[in-house]
C-alpha cells in the first residue's frame, strides 16, 4: 500500500494544467485553459483548466475534479495506479507500506490484466535482447529493418519465443493466473495444454495515451501461408482495436507542439517516422480508420495529415476515412509517396530535412487530393465526372463549419469547372435529410420539455430556489470562507430622548462566520443533504485551522463530495467559454463586491423561507373558523418581506 507521505507529496507536486496537458490540447483563457472535452464528441471547447484552484470542469459530461480525478476518470485508472502514475511522472519515489491479505484480494481483474499485460511486454522485450533465439531472431529482423537500440527501447519491441508455451509457462511461474492470461489474449486456452497466442513472432506493444499497456500486435517472420503475416490481441477489457492509435503514447507531445498529427497504416511506418525525427506520428494498425480513433488525436490537434503509398487501389479504398476526420470539424490533408513506397521505406532512405520538405511541399487539401486521384479514371466521360462532382460535394457536405463549406465549394467549383450555383443545389440536398432529422429532434424535445414544465412545477421550482441558494452559499465558502469584510446590520435602537430610531452598525468579520452566525440566528438548516454535510465540514474547517487553503481542503476532501464541490467551484468559468471579453463585455468579478453577495444571498434565503411560512398559514386558513391568529402572522410576515425587499434595493414578488 502507497503511504500517507507520498500520496500528500504527489498531491502538492502535481500541477493539474501539466497533468491534463499530456492528454488534452490545452489553450490558455485568462487565468484558466480551455480545451476539447476528452469524455464526449465536441467541436467547440467546453473543457476548463483552473490551475489557480487546482480543479478542471467538464461542462459537456457534467464530469469535473483535481488531478487526480482526472487520471482516474481519462485512464479508467484506480485510486492507487493515478497515484504511481503522477509519481513516475514528477520522479517521486514511491513509499510502500505492507498491504493485507484482504487488499490483495480486493485487487480487481481489470488491474491484475494490466499487470499481465506489463509483464508480457517486459518477458518479450527481454527475450528479444537478452535471448539467443530472440537477438538471433527478432533483434536481426529490427536491425535490418533499421531500428536502432534507442528506438527498439523506446518502443519496447520485443520478440516471442517460437515455444508453444514460453511467456505462458513464465508468467504462470511468476505467480500471474491462467484466467488472465486468457482474458488478455495472450494465452489461448486447451483442454490438454494452453498455448502462446503470439509464439515465434516479433512484437509490438499498443500503448494507451498514458503508457499502458492494453495489447500487441505480433508479426510473423516465416514464410508460414497459412499464418497471419500480423496478429493482434482479441478484443478485451483492456483492447479495442477501435479505439486506440499505434504509438500515441510516444506522439502525444509532438502532436500537441507540432499542432498536426500525420496519420500512417503500419507499426513500422511510426517507429521509422519517429526515429528519422518526425514523432508527431500514428498509426491505425492496419483496421480503417474509426470516429474513436479520430477523436484521440482530435483532443491534441486539429490538423491531421494522411499518409499513402503509391497503390492507387489502396489509396481509393481509404480515401473513406477522410470523410470521417471532416465529420469530426478536423482539418485533413494528404501526402502520397513514390509508387513502390511507403512512409517506412521512405523515411529510411531520407534525410530528415529531406522529409519534412517532402511532406511540406506534398500534402494536399483533401479536395485536391481527391480530384487528382479520380480526375484521371474519369477523363472524357461525362458520367464519370458527374459522379466524382457528387463525391466531393458529399465530402464538404460532412464539414460542420459553414465558412469552411463555403471555400471547399468555391474550391472545387474553379478545379472541376463547374459553377457554384450548382454545387451549392447539389450540397442543399444533400443536407436537406439531415436537417429534417434535426427538426424532427427538436421538435420531440420540446415537447418533452412541455410536459416536465406542466407536471412538475413544484420539483422547478425547489431546483431553481432553495437548491440555488444553498448552493450559492456552498461556493460563497469556498471561495470566499476566509476572508475578512466588513458587514451593515440594520436595527432599531431607542436613543437618550426615547425615540426610536434606525440604527446602521459596521462589523468585520470573516465570511464563513457572517453566515455561520446568520444561519444559526434564523435556525436554519440546508435541507439538501449534501449541501448540508458539505456545509458542516467547510465550518468545522474553518472553526479549527487559522488558514486555509483549497488545494489543501480538496485534496483531503471526502469522494462523495468531490464532485458537487468542483461543479460548483468551475460554474462561474462558463463565462471564459464564451469569451466575453473578446466581445468588450466585462463580468464583474465577485472579489469587488463580497460582502453585498454574501448579504444579498442570505437575505435572499431569508425571504424565501418566510415567503414559504407565509403560504402555509394561507393554507391552513379554513372557513367558518377563527383564523385570527394565521392572519396576524400572515401580516407580520408580510412586513417582514418587505423589509427584506427594501434591504435588498429591490421589489421581489413572493416564490410562489
Amino acid at each position: 500500500m502507497i503511504s500517507k507521505a507520498t500520496v500528500d507529496t504527489v498531491y502538492e507536486t502535481a500541477r493539474v494544467e501539466e497533468v491534463i496537458g499530456d492528454f488534452v490540447h490545452l489553450k490558455r483563457a485568462g487565468s484558466n485553459f480551455k480545451g476539447l472535452s476528452p469524455f464526449s464528441d465536441e467541436r467547440s471547447p467546453s473543457f476548463m483548466v483552473s490551475p489557480a484552484k487546482g480543479i478542471w470542469k467538464d461542462f459537456s459530461s457534467g464530469k469535473g475534479g483535481n488531478a487526480i480525478a482526472f487520471i482516474m476518470e481519462h485512464e479508467h485508472f484506480t485510486y492507487p495506479e493515478a497515484i504511481r502514475y503522477l509519481a513516475k511522472k514528477y520522479n517521486i519515489e514511491i513509499e510502500e507500506t505492507e498491504q493485507t491479505n484482504e487488499e490483495k484480494a480486493n485487487m480487481d481483474a481489470r488491474e491484475s490484466m494490466y499487470l499481465v499485460s506489463e509483464f508480457a511486454k517486459s518477458y518479450f522485450h527481454n527475450t528479444l535482447l537478452k535471448s539467443e533465439e530472440g537477438k538471433a531472431i527478432g533483434l536481426s529482423y529490427f536491425k535490418e529493418r533499421g531500428f536502432t537500440s534507442e528506438t527498439i527501447e523506446k518502443f519496447s519491441l520485443g520478440y516471442s519465443p517460437e515455444t508453444w508455451d514460453a511467456l505462458t509457462k513464465e508468467a504462470l511461474g511468476k505467480g500471474y493466473k491462467l484466467e488472465f492470461l486468457e482474458s488478455t489474449g495472450l494465452t489461448i486456452p486447451r483442454e490438454d495444454r494452453p498455448f502462446d497466442r503470439f509464439k515465434g513472432r516479433v512484437m509490438f506493444p499498443i500503448q494507451s495515451m498514458s503508457g499502458r499497456t492494453l495489447g500487441f500486435g505480433g508479426r510473423i517472420l516465416t514464410n508460414d501461408k497459412k499464418a497471419a503475416k500480423y496478429l493482434n490481441s482479441p478484443e478485451s477489457d483492456l483492447y479495442h482495436k477501435s479505439k486506440v492509435l499505434y504509438g500515441i503514447y510516444q506522439a502525444k507531445q509532438a502532436i500537441a507542439k507540432q499542432n498536426n498529427c500525420y496519420l500512417v497504416e503500419g507499426y513500422t511506418d511510426v517507429i521509422q517516422f519517429n526515429q528519422s525525427g518526425i514523432e508527431n506520428v500514428v498509426a491505425s494498425s492496419g483496421t480503417a480508420l474509426t470516429p474513436d480513433q479520430i477523436r484521440l488525436v482530435n483532443r491534441l490537434t486539429k490538423n491531421i495529415t494522411v499518409l499513402f503509398d503509391g497503390d492507387a487501389a489502396g489509396l481509393r479504398a481509404s480515401v473513406r476515412g477522410i470523410d470521417l476526420i471532416l465529420e469530426e470539424g478536423m482539418n485533413v490533408k494528404v501526402c502520397t509517396f513514390p509508387d513502390g513506397e511507403d512512409p517506412d521505406s521512405f523515411a529510411r532512405k531520407t534525410s530528415y530535412d529531406d522529409l519534412v520538405a517532402y511532406l511540406e511541399t506534398n500534402a494536399k487539401d483533401f479536395i485536391q487530393f481527391k480530384a487528382s486521384l479520380l480526375m484521371d479514371e474519369a477523363k472524357n466521360d461525362p458520367i464519370k465526372k458527374a459522379d466524382l462532382i457528387r463525391d466531393m460535394v458529399t465530402s464538404i457536405s460532412k464539414i460542420p463549419d459553414r465558412i469552411q463549406r463555403e471555400v471547399y465549394i468555391q474550391e472545387c467549383s474553379r478545379i472541376m469547372d463547374i459553377s457554384e450555383q450548382v454545387l451549392v443545389s447539389t450540397l442543399a440536398q444533400l443536407n436537406q435529410k439531415e436537417v429534417a432529422e434535426v427538426e424532427k429532434k427538436y421538435k420531440k424535445e420540446q415537447k418533452s420539455f412541455e410536459v416536465v414544465k406542466n407536471d412538475h412545477p413544484e420539483a422547478l421550482e425547489k431546483v431553481d430556489i432553495l437548491y440555488r441558494l444553498e448552493r450559492k452559499i456552498i461556493e460563497i465558502l469556498l471561495l470566499y470562507g476566509n476572508k475578512e469584510e466588513e458587514f451593515e446590520d440594520t436595527f432599531f435602537k431607542t436613543n437618550e430622548e426615547g425615540d426610536v430610531v434606525n440604527v446602521v452598525e459596521k462589523k468585520k468579520l470573516k465570511v464563513f462566520y457572517r453566515i455561520y452566525l446568520s444561519l444559526q440566528e434564523d435556525e436554519v438548516e440546508l435541507a439538501n443533504p449534501l449541501f448540508r454535510a458539505v456545509y458542516n465540514d467547510l465550518i468545522n474547517h474553518y472553526l479549527q485551522n487559522e488558514t486555509f487553503s483549497l488545494e489543501q481542503y480538496l485534496m483531503h476532501l471526502p469522494s462523495n463530495y468531490a464532485q458537487e464541490v468542483t461543479d460548483i467551484l468551475m460554474e462561474d468559468e462558463k463565462l471564459v467559454m464564451h469569451d466575453w471579453e473578446g466581445q468588450n463585455i466585462f463580468p464583474k468579478s465577485k472579489n469587488d463586491t463580497i460582502a453585498q453577495n454574501v448579504t444579498e444571498t442570505i437575505l435572499t434565503m431569508r425571504w424565501y423561507l418566510v415567503g414559504s411560512i407565509i403560504e402555509e398559514l394561507k393554507n391552513s386558513i379554513l372557513p367558518d373558523t377563527d383564523n385570527t391568529e394565521s392572519i396576524s402572522m400572515i401580516m407580520d410576515y408580510n412586513t417582514l418581506t418587505t423589509a427584506f425587499s427594501k434591504k435588498l434595493g429591490r421589489v421581489m414578488s413572493r416564490f410562489s
